[in-house]
């Protein structure tokens, strides 16, 4: 009897839906570098009487919404890690191990890329801002940044990639479990997307900020399950014929 554990056939990718939809949103946003538009939804969050943003110092936005949460997806991370690694000595978890695998990589490769990014785009925070009552200049994001002792630290956004990374839920599971799958998609984008707001309201971030980000993650998360876990009806009738069957 095969095992009921075996690795279905993968569905067939839709390209337009996994390519095509992140490519048009980031031409979009190159675009919308020519408005004026994340300026001014920045500035729906911004309160010029106080000279802050209005939830700059919030406990909520600040210490649940962004620091336990953070902890509680780095512990997901945690278990996952360990999980990854019982794979290898617990029969109950060795047909999960390339899941597991790709949940690993791609958990650590879509929230591991933002700081260096960070680093090397140098963009400033909304709150660094002149027109925010900071010190700093705005730039877009293809043009050359002004001379500053303190170079941004803020595209892409940090905390909307803890959210967006759960992303990698749906791939893993849209093989074996495609309703859960489809499931963890709205969990991850909503969360993603109430952490993007959180941080925008703090003035962490622009909006597009927030959507590169999600877009990098998607892809990010993408690229892994389509090298680790992905394996379409043809791939998957020959593995049948020269793996042996479990009786």
């Amino acid at each position: 009897m095969a095992s009921t554990a075996a690795r279905p056939a993968s569905r067939p990718l839709n390209v337009w839906l996994c390519l095509g939809v992140p490519a048009i949103a980031a031409i979009t946003l190159l675009l919308l570098e020519l408005t004026s538009l994340d300026m001014d939804l920045a500035r729906l969050f911004y309160d010029p009487v106080a000279g802050e943003f209005i939830g700059r110092h919030s406990y909520f936005l600040e210490n649940i919404l962004h620091d336990r949460a953070k902890q509680v997806v780095i512990a997901f991370s945690v278990f996952a890690i360990l999980g990854f690694i019982g794979s290898f000595f617990l029969e109950r978890l060795k047909p999960f191990k390339r899941e597991l695998g790709c949940l690993v990589l791609s958990l650590a490769l879509a929230t591991s890329f933002v700081t260096p990014v960070k680093a090397v785009t140098a963009v400033q925070c909304p709150w660094s801002l002149e027109q925010f009552g900071g010190h700093e200049t705005y730039s877009e994001l293809l043009s050359p940044r002004p001379h500053t002792d303190k170079p941004g630290r803020c595209w892409p956004g940090g905390h909307a990639a803890t959210g967006f990374t759960l992303f990698a839920l749906f791939f893993v599971l849209r093989d074996r479990r495609p309703r859960l799958a489809r499931k963890a998609f709205v969990f991850a984008f909503a969360l993603g997307s109430v952490f993007s707001i959180s941080r925008m309201m703090q003035g962490a971030h622009f909006f597009s900020h927030n959507v590169w980000t999600a877009i990098f993650c998607w892809l990010i998360c993408l690229g892994a399950y389509y090298y680790i876990l992905y394996r379409p009806a043809s791939k998957a009738a020959r593995v049948v014929n020269v793996e042996p069957v479990s009786v």
